[in-house]
């Protein structure tokens, strides 16, 4: 992570691109204080963060369909050493059918997965549409690098950021700024996610109120840019309808 997680674009926008050697800070999360965290991954390892929204959905970005999904690992720190019985395959994935690029927004999928979790941590979602204040304390985290140029980490690091005013976020980042997103960390810090981090949870008040969608370009510290995410709060229609059509053809 950037400190914790990223995607990037490439002159214009492009998750997850290969860097070069810029570090981020990032800390150790405490072992099993984020079992809702998923590492989703294909049969190469992690590509992706997620996060357990209810006993068998997992959250994550539209964007890391691309990468031919298998499975989830859930409740677990260090996805090196793995328990099988924390794996998940996934049945079936519900990407935002608006969603194009990570540019014109809607960034957001639903996993289904082939097992109940009903002993694993959730993370609540917004009841609502929010609206986050100007440097609100948040964190997100996950297993993506943690300098450009890097590789995945095995254990979950985390770091805090903070909420940056969309309309200074709208000003600053070259191309604009797609609707229904929220900037936090990355700019005037060395503080936000990197490449393996898309996907994973912004969480504010204990409540996962992002998705990591994308950064800048190709590297993962840039202090004069922010990070971006979708607003979960958006989408809770299109989340609701997904999970009660779920339930119906069961």
């Amino acid at each position: 992570m950037k400190s914790a997680v990223s995607y990037m674009l490439i002159i214009r926008l492009q998750p997850a691109a290969p860097p070069d050697l810029q570090a981020v800070i990032t800390f150790s999360a405490p072992e099993n204080s984020m079992l809702y965290m998923a590492s989703v991954q294909n049969k190469g390892g992690h590509v992706c963060g997620g996060f357990l929204v209810s006993e068998d959905f997992v959250m994550t970005a539209a964007h890391c369909e691309k990468d031919n999904l298998t499975r989830v690992v859930l409740g677990t720190h260090n996805i090196k050493n793995v328990d099988e019985g924390k794996i998940r395959y996934i049945e079936k994935m519900y990407k935002h059918e608006s969603y194009q690029d990570v540019w014109t927004g809607k960034d957001i999928m639903l996993l289904k997965v082939t097992e109940l979790n009903k002993k694993l941590q959730t993370t609540p979602l917004p009841r609502s549409e929010i609206h986050l204040g100007d440097n609100t304390k948040c964190y997100v985290a996950g297993w993506g690098f943690i300098k450009t140029g890097g590789r995945v980490v095995d254990e979950l690091r985390v770091v805090d950021v903070s909420v940056i005013n969309p309309r200074v976020c709208r000003e600053i980042l070259p191309p604009g700024l797609p609707n229904n997103v929220i900037c936090a960390g990355g700019y005037k810090t060395k503080k936000g996610f990197c490449q393996g981090d898309s996907g994973g949870p912004l969480v504010c008040g204990g409540t996962a109120v992002g998705i990591v969608s994308f950064n800048w370009e190709k590297n993962c510290s840039y202090p004069h840019l922010p990070n971006v995410y979708t607003d979960v709060s958006k989408y809770l229609p299109w989340i609701k309808t997904i999970l009660k059509r779920s339930k119906r053809s069961e």
